[in-house]
């Protein structure tokens, strides 16, 4: 691939959920699944690209959602579900009118989830809800010592600590991920935790398919449940990220993600497409 290869406009939106960053393509249906990858793998890079920790496409939905969402990560592997990045996909639907405001059924790999999305301030923010769905325990099993896993749709490994002082997540998150490389899930998201209080929690990411992000969405939801289960903290908890706070509420076994969007940019992005 060089500066002189064929290239191809592409209209793409980016958006963050606590500096966790998303591209969105609005038109992404008559791409091939390849081609998806490859796409990502280009407009995710951060030096060659525009830069991102995924690409999200829509995608015409099944009967029953209003809208349906792929997520490509920067390496072009394919995740089922975001946190952060789904509240960025439903931003940028509802500012392009492809749904209203409102409740949103978006049809996702890991399976339905509604959205509650407010409007976008003249700031660019939009305040967002997720229904995360039901915590899936143990389903993993724990490679290393001290660790919990957990499926919210897409899998996790939670480490609680006593402290995250001196923690190298870029050490620790690798390490930890590495046995679970050949398995089914073709790895796992790694988050080193702390409980500060019963209704707060300190969380670092490792993040399947990306790396080190400065948040995690399915992650805080993992964490709270995790750490709920524990007797750590409550069902109403603030996770703290490098990126920003989201809030996390449990309810029977479900769990209901808060944050916000921000939509940053609108760009024309001439893709390699040979």
């Amino acid at each position: 691939m060089t500066d002189a290869a064929p290239r191809t406009p592409l209209r793409l939106t980016k958006h963050h959920g606590l500096g966790n960053d998303f591209l969105v393509l609005l038109s992404g249906e008559s791409l091939t699944h390849a081609a998806r990858e490859e796409l990502a793998r280009q407009a995710c890079d951060r030096h060659r690209g525009i830069g991102a920790d995924g690409l999200l496409f829509v995608l015409a939905p099944d009967a029953g959602f209003d809208v349906r969402m792929r997520l490509h990560n920067a390496d072009g592997s394919v995740a089922e579900m975001s946190g952060n990045g789904i509240r960025c996909f439903a931003q940028a639907v509802t500012m392009a009118g492809i749904v209203p405001n409102g409740t949103v059924r978006v049809q996702t790999d890991a399976g339905l989830r509604l959205i509650q999305v407010g409007v976008t301030d003249p700031h660019g923010v939009a305040t967002i809800s997720v229904d995360m769905g039901e915590f899936t325990f143990d389903a993993l099993p724990v490679h290393g010592e001290g660790g919990h896993t957990v499926d919210v749709g897409n899998p996790h490994l939670v480490i609680p600590v006593d402290s995250l002082d001196n923690l190298d997540i870029t050490v620790t998150g690798p390490d930890r991920e590495a046995p679970y490389l050949a398995g089914p899930t073709h790895g796992i998201n790694v988050h080193v935790v702390r409980a500060a209080d019963d209704r707060t929690i300190d969380m670092v990411v490792w993040e399947r398919g990306v790396g080190v992000t400065q948040a995690c969405g399915t992650g805080a939801t993992a964490v709270a449940g995790v750490m709920h289960r524990l007797g750590l903290t409550g069902s109403h908890v603030t996770v703290r990220q490098p990126g920003g706070n989201a809030t996390v509420d449990i309810n029977d076994g479900r769990a209901t993600l808060h944050g916000p969007s921000q939509h940053i940019a609108t760009i024309e992005f001439w893709a390699v497409t040979q």
